[in-house]
C-alpha cells in the first residue's frame, strides 16, 4: 500500500497497449474512456495512499481553469496540494473533509513547528496557499466540500475596491529577495560547475560530467537572453537565430505564445558568442545523440510523432505535417504547446530527426524541468571545488539567470541614458518619452505583465545598491566594472574575485 498521495500525468501511450497482463487487457479501451471523459495527454490526476482516483479531483485538474495553467504551475500546485492531502491523511481525513483548523495547523507545521526540519518561508507558503485556495474555491462552488477551509478577509484593492484575499497569506514574503551573478562570476560557475574545470582554469581530469557542451550552451543562452527555464528549454532548432556574417553583437529570435508564460509572442536577444556555443552543440553532441537513436531505431518505434513536411508564412509560421495517423495537418507554430513541440520531427538524411533543440544522450527530448537538477549538481561542484579559493563561491539557478540579465540590462541602460548621450535634463526627458526608460525596456525584455511587476522585483535591490550614484561617478566605469563594484557592496550580488 502506498504511504502518500501521488501526482500522475496522463501519457499518450497507456499500459494496456504495451502489456499483456490480464488486468490491463480489461482496460484496452482506456483511450476511448479517457476521450469520453475529456481527459487528454498531459493532464494531471491524483491517487490516494490506497491507489484510488477521486473523480472530483480529476474533474478539477481536467475541467477547470487549473487545466489551462502553465505546466510548471500545474506541477507545483499539484505537489502543494499533495502535501496538504498527506497532512490530512495522517489525521484520518480525506481532502474533502478539511476544515479551517486543519489549514491553520498545516501552516504552523510548514512554517514554524520545531518538529518539521524543512520549514518554509513566507513566499513559499503563499504559493502553497494559492494552490489550496484555487482548489477549495472550485470545490465549494461545485458543492464537493461542505466548507471551504481557506478563510478570507476583505482588503482595499489597487483601484479602491474591496477584494477578498486568503486570511493566512504571509506578510513576510520577500518578492524582491533576488540574487544575481556578475558576468565574471557566471563564467566561473559555468566553467567549474558545468564544464568540469578547476579553480585555476584547467580541465579537471577527474570530472565525469556528461553533455557539458549542451549544458553550458543552454546556460549561456539563458544568461544572455533572460528567457525563462521552460522558454529556453522548449526551443526548436529553427527558432535558434541564424548566425550571419556581420558585425552584429546580438541576434534576435522569436518565442511562440504557447511556449511563453504570458501566452504572448515576444522577441529574445542572444549575444553572438553564446549563439556560437548553441550552434556548436547542434553540430557535435546533439548530432551524435541523433545518430545513436537512429541506429537503434528509436524514432521509428515511436507512434505519436508528427513529421513536418514544410513551413510556410512570414510573420506567423504555419507547420504542415503528418500526424500519428498519417493525415496531413496544418497548425500555427505559435499555437503548439511544450508537449506538442516534443512530437515534431523531420525526415533527415539519416532518417527521422527531432526538431526539439535540447536532447538527452539517447536522442529523446530533454525535459525542461530536468534543467533544475543540472544546475543543482553544478552548484554543488562549485562548492566543493572553489571553497576557500574565491571570496564568494558562486551558485546559480535558471531563474537567477533572469535576475542577472535584468541587473545587467538595468545597469547598462541607465549607464547609457544617464552618461553617454550628454543630454540636458529636458533632452533626457524627451528621449525617455520617445523610447521609454530603462525599467520599461527591461520589462519588455523579461516579458513581465506590467512595468509595476519589474519595479516590484528590482526597484528595492537597485535602490539599495545606490546604482544611480554609482552611475554618476566621475570615474565612469564600464558595465562590467560597475557590476563588480556593486557586488562588493551587496550580499545579493555574487562576483568571483579570487582570494590571494
Amino acid at each position: 500500500m502506498s504511504k502518500t498521495w501521488q501526482v500522475h500525468w496522463v501519457t499518450r501511450r497507456h499500459a494496456a497497449a504495451v502489456s499483456d497482463h490480464p488486468v490491463l487487457r480489461e482496460w484496452s479501451d482506456l483511450d476511448v474512456r479517457e476521450e469520453a471523459a475529456r481527459i487528454d495527454p498531459g493532464d494531471v490526476f491524483f491517487t490516494d495512499p490506497n491507489y484510488r482516483v477521486d473523480p472530483r479531483l480529476t474533474l478539477y485538474t481536467t475541467r477547470s481553469a487549473f487545466a489551462h495553467l502553465a505546466k510548471e504551475t500545474r506541477r507545483n500546485y499539484a505537489g502543494d496540494c499533495c502535501l496538504f492531502f498527506n497532512f490530512l491523511w495522517h489525521r484520518d481525513k480525506n481532502w474533502c473533509e478539511a476544515e479551517a483548523e486543519d489549514l491553520l495547523d498545516f501552516e504552523d507545521w510548514r512554517r514554524w513547528s520545531p518538529r518539521n526540519p524543512k520549514r518554509i518561508g513566507g513566499s513559499k507558503w503563499n504559493r502553497e496557499l494559492a494552490a489550496l485556495t484555487r482548489l477549495y474555491k472550485w470545490a465549494a462552488a461545485k458543492k464537493h466540500v461542505a466548507v471551504n477551509p481557506v478563510l478570507e478577509r476583505e482588503v482595499l484593492g489597487r483601484h479602491g475596491e474591496m477584494v477578498s484575499v486568503p486570511a493566512q497569506r504571509a506578510k513576510d514574503a520577500r518578492s524582491s529577495n533576488v540574487k544575481w551573478l556578475t558576468p565574471r562570476a557566471y563564467r566561473m560557475w559555468r566553467d567549474v560547475g558545468l564544464r568540469g574545470y578547476t579553480a585555476e582554469g584547467r580541465r579537471d581530469a577527474s570530472f565525469r560530467g556528461r553533455n557539458d557542451d549542451r549544458n553550458a550552451a543552454y546556460s549561456d543562452l539563458l544568461f544572455s537572453s533572460g528567457m525563462r527555464l521552460s522558454e529556453g528549454g522548449s526551443l526548436l532548432t529553427f527558432e535558434v537565430p541564424a548566425l550571419e556574417e556581420s558585425m552584429k553583437r546580438y541576434f534576435d529570435g522569436r518565442l511562440g505564445k504557447a511556449a511563453t508564460k504570458s501566452r504572448r509572442e515576444r522577441t529574445f536577444y542572444v549575444a553572438v558568442e553564446d549563439l556560437r556555443s548553441v550552434i556548436a552543440y547542434e553540430g557535435t553532441t546533439r548530432r551524435a545523440a541523433i545518430r545513436r537513436a537512429q541506429a537503434r531505431g528509436r524514432y521509428e518505434a515511436m507512434d505519436d510523432i508528427w513529421i513536418v513536411q514544410k513551413r510556410s508564412g512570414w510573420q506567423e509560421s504555419t507547420l504542415h505535417f503528418r500526424d500519428e495517423s498519417g493525415q496531413s495537418v496544418e497548425r500555427a507554430l505559435t499555437s503548439l504547446d511544450v508537449e506538442e513541440r516534443q512530437r515534431l520531427f523531420i525526415e533527415g538524411d539519416g532518417g527521422l530527426e527531432p526538431l526539439w533543440l535540447w536532447l538527452s544522450e539517447d536522442g529523446s527530448p530533454f525535459q525542461p524541468h530536468s534543467w533544475e537538477a543540472v544546475y543543482r549538481a553544478a552548484s554543488q561542484r562549485c562548492r566543493t571545488v572553489l571553497k576557500g579559493k574565491v571570496a564568494k563561491v558562486p551558485y546559480f539557478t535558471p531563474h537567477m539567470a533572469r535576475h542577472s540579465f535584468a541587473l545587467k540590462m538595468l545597469a547598462a541602460l541607465m549607464h547609457i541614458l544617464d552618461k553617454r548621450f550628454g543630454l540636458s535634463p529636458e533632452e533626457r526627458r524627451d528621449f525617455r518619452l520617445l523610447y521609454g526608460d530603462a525599467w520599461r525596456m527591461v520589462k519588455n525584455l523579461l516579458d513581465h505583465a506590467s512595468e509595476e511587476t519589474t519595479r516590484k522585483i528590482y526597484l528595492a535591490p537597485v535602490s539599495d545598491l545606490q546604482i544611480r550614484s554609482l552611475l554618476l561617478d566621475e570615474a565612469d566605469p564600464g558595465t562590467n566594472e560597475l557590476l563588480a563594484r556593486i557586488a562588493n557592496m551587496s550580499e545579493r550580488v555574487l562576483d568571483s574575485e579570487v582570494l590571494v
